[in-house]
């Protein structure tokens, strides 16, 4: 078998050429086209991770922010309620009514606390045993003074008291 002589004829001549010219155009056409597509995407690509350093720059700034408030509101709670319970009421067998007067009473005297900050409640804890400490309490025609036997300072401030006879 033979390779027809194709390279002879000036037709077929004309058409390789062709070809070949054709090649060479279309992959420099090719390599422009793709070089442009190259350029584009690197500099999308460029502003992308400058945005992305950008914004995570933004983000730790945020966060060291959000770190720095919330240290300083941890530092500034107020006290946002009072609780307090009166311990031994049976052993004086006094009924609920008079025990939730006393409480309310109580309550009443140290309401001036809501809204303080706890460093302020904290530093002022020894006046607020003696303002309960020192009132006289009156039921049924007995007095009684109570004594401070817990307090818990938080965002609720508790107090645990126990009632006694006068003396």
């Amino acid at each position: 078998m033979r390779i027809p002589p194709y390279y002879r004829r000036p037709a077929w001549q004309r058409f390789f050429a062709g070809m070949v010219i054709g090649g060479a155009i279309s992959w420099c056409i090719f390599i422009y086209i793709f070089g442009v597509w190259q350029e584009k995407h690197t500099a999308l690509i460029n502003e992308q991770s400058e945005k992305i350093i950008d914004l995570e720059n933004e983000k730790k700034i945020w966060q060291e922010e959000y770190k720095e408030i919330n240290k300083r509101a941890i530092e500034q709670l107020t006290i946002q309620k009072i609780n307090v319970k009166i311990t031994n009421s049976e052993k004086y067998k006094l009924d609920l009514l008079s025990v939730s007067e006393i409480e309310d009473s109580v309550k009443d005297d140290i309401s001036l606390m809501i809204a303080k900050d706890m460093d302020t409640v904290y530093k002022s804890k020894e006046l607020i045993k003696k303002v309960i400490q020192n009132k006289p309490i009156k039921i049924h025609d007995k007095r009684y003074k109570l004594q401070v036997k817990e307090m818990v300072i938080f965002t609720t401030l508790s107090i645990q008291l126990e009632i006694e006879f006068e003396k």
